[in-house]
């Protein structure tokens, strides 16, 4: 009589950080369905590996060098719109959770989660459903409702964030003073803001716009 044998669950690991990938490599190792197929150190790396390897689930950081994880996830995505991609990060802003999860992502983790869960995630992910923490989702819960920034609206408030008057901004983008003072107010109007200050802090606190970047 032969005994049946359950799959593993193939896994590519995605993170700069070595310490972390290691560690992470170990823990899934250890676990009975679960194989570390790769670990990639760059977004090129992990789109590289994904397209060789085709792994189950791709767990994936989203702070990584080369345009960051939200470029990892579109690169694979399109390569196959089957793929699995659980992110795993540190850090949990509005605006990164809800573009990652636009861009096709089965789930979103934080880095602090345990063992167990994070397990169960990449399980459920890997059997085609959804995991994503409490936490998060509620981070996310009536974002669809609010007008989108456009790209250069983004441009002008990281001007913004950096201190930068609207005359210098213009300089920096090449337009005019009165071009970059429409933008100012389309940004306060988009944002439910009445002035520079409180559009910066909107702006970090919801990650539209990350610091020291």
């Amino acid at each position: 009589m032969c005994l049946q044998t359950t799959k593993k669950i193939r896994v590519l690991i995605a993170d700069d950080h070595l310490v972390f990938r290691m560690g992470l490599r170990a823990l899934l190792t250890s676990e009975p369905n679960m194989e570390v197929v790769a670990d990639a150190a760059s977004v090129e790396q992990a789109v590289s590996d994904f397209v060789k390897l085709r792994p189950d689930v791709v767990v994936l950081d989203l702070r990584m060098p080369e345009g960051g994880g939200l470029a990892a996830l579109k690169a694979i995505r399109a390569e196959s719109k089957h793929a699995r991609v659980l992110v795993l990060s540190s850090y949990a802003f509005e605006e990164e959770v809800f573009q990652v999860l636009n861009a096709g992502a089965s789930g979103y983790v934080l880095k602090d989660v345990g063992r167990e869960e994070l397990v169960k995630a990449i399980q459920e992910v890997a059997r085609g459903k959804k995991w994503i923490q409490p936490t998060i989702e509620s981070l996310v819960v009536g974002r669809h409702e609010r007008q989108e920034l456009t790209a250069r609206e983004v441009e002008v408030l990281n001007l913004l964030v950096k201190g930068l008057l609207n005359r210098e901004i213009a300089n920096v983008l090449g337009v005019s003073e009165n071009t970059v003072r429409n933008h100012t107010i389309s940004i306060f109007n988009k944002l439910e803001v009445s002035d520079r200050a409180e559009a910066v802090g909107v702006a970090l606190q919801r990650g539209i716009i990350i610091a020291n970047t």
